[in-house]
């Protein structure tokens, strides 16, 4: 990712913004003391951010590492406690990332004993966020009809929001949507049995 300083944001010297397109950094623009560090993403792996400023063009590889916005000087690691105290209120008014569950079923709408587990841990992320927006989006496999199948997966996703219901969860929170045999996490012909495809997702935004 380039970013490019010849038109800066202007902000006051505790003005922090964020920036995350591709790889994840934050900035302080217009400042005496105006850098960007580059930071992990939530998978653990880091991109590559180019500065390109009046006095020069860095490049940023390495998560932690910190350079002005002008490019006049190299990459340098920055401390724990310099980035928290530059971006701290920032890095914390970040929204959350959207968490995503699968929940397998041995057959018609019967919960796999693995999956029964991941109800409480739902019911525990949505409680934790101010704001949440639940999808429980059905599915099947091949096997059967079309018909048949949008049925099942309609009731695959009612049986998760039940559940979820009878732990706490508001309905005015959830969404359903069936998608049937469409969208197959295992790509397989018709009429193919494939228990990874008869499954319910819950995304938590």
């Amino acid at each position: 990712m380039q970013f490019n300083t010849q038109n800066p944001f202007s902000c006051t010297a505790l003005d922090c913004r964020i920036l995350i397109a591709g790889v994840a950094s934050l900035m302080i623009a217009g400042c005496a003391s105006s850098y960007v560090v580059l930071l992990e993403n939530p998978d653990g792996t880091t991109g590559e951010l180019i500065i390109k400023g009046q006095k020069g063009e860095q490049v940023l590889s390495k998560a932690h590492q910190g350079a002005p916005l002008d490019g006049s000087a190299p990459p340098a690691p920055v401390s724990k406690d310099k980035l928290n105290k530059d971006f701290g209120e920032a890095m914390a008014a970040q929204p959350r990332l959207p968490v995503s569950y699968l929940l397998y079923f041995k057959k018609d709408v019967l919960l796999t004993k693995e999956s029964k587990t991941l109800i409480p841990k739902i019911v525990a992320e949505a409680a934790d966020r101010q704001a949440v927006d639940i999808s429980v989006i059905g599915h099947t496999d091949t096997v059967s009809t079309a018909e048949v199948n949008e049925r099942l997966s309609h009731q695959r996703a009612e049986k998760i929001i039940e559940l979820l219901e009878d732990k706490g969860i508001h309905m005015h929170a959830i969404t359903l949507e069936s998608h049937s045999e469409r969208n197959l996490l295992i790509p397989t012909p018709d009429n193919t049995y494939e228990p990874r495809n008869r499954r319910v997702e819950v995304l938590i935004r």
